[in-house]
């Protein structure tokens, strides 16, 4: 009976990898990382399709239950500045050099906050509106998720 369901869950997989591939396709993207049912899939591509699926560690529903709890607050806040994509956040231009911006500085619209690097690629994340950084979220060198709170300006 065990079989069954591990071939039952095969294809559920099969069908969850289908389905973001054809996000992947739609919206451009090179890459998309989800969590269900303490499984995390990724799939990308780099010139071709590939796919990896893993259960989740065993510590990680307890960090997700944790760590969202400060980050909720800043999701839903209207000034948040979300990650366009997964990567590492960079606060510096370079290793050394000073942050872009930090708690208190005055932004412009399109003035780079900071950078997410995905697949080897610096990507400029530009202030969406002119305002005031009161809360920068993460951290130098951090992995994050796909539309996760980054900062916030007011």
């Amino acid at each position: 009976m065990s079989d069954k369901k591990d071939h039952k869950d095969h294809g559920l997989e099969a069908a969850w990898i289908r389905e973001l591939a054809g996000i992947l396709e739609e919206t451009g993207l090179t890459e998309i990382e989800v969590e269900r049912d303490n499984t995390r899939l990724r799939v990308s591509r780099q010139g071709g399709m590939a796919a990896f699926a893993a259960p989740a560690p065993a510590a990680a529903p307890a960090a997700a239950a944790t760590a969202p709890a400060p980050a909720a607050p800043a999701a839903s806040h209207p000034g948040t500045v979300k990650s366009p994509m997964v990567g590492t956040t960079y606060l510096s231009p370079s290793p050394g050099a000073d942050p872009f911006v930090r708690e208190g500085t005055q932004v412009t619209e399109g003035q780079t906050l900071m950078i997410v690097e995905a697949m080897k690629t610096m990507n400029p994340i530009a202030a969406p509106r002119s305002g005031k950084v009161t809360k920068i979220i993460v951290s130098d060198a951090q992995p994050v998720e796909f539309d996760e709170p980054l900062l916030i300006i007011e």
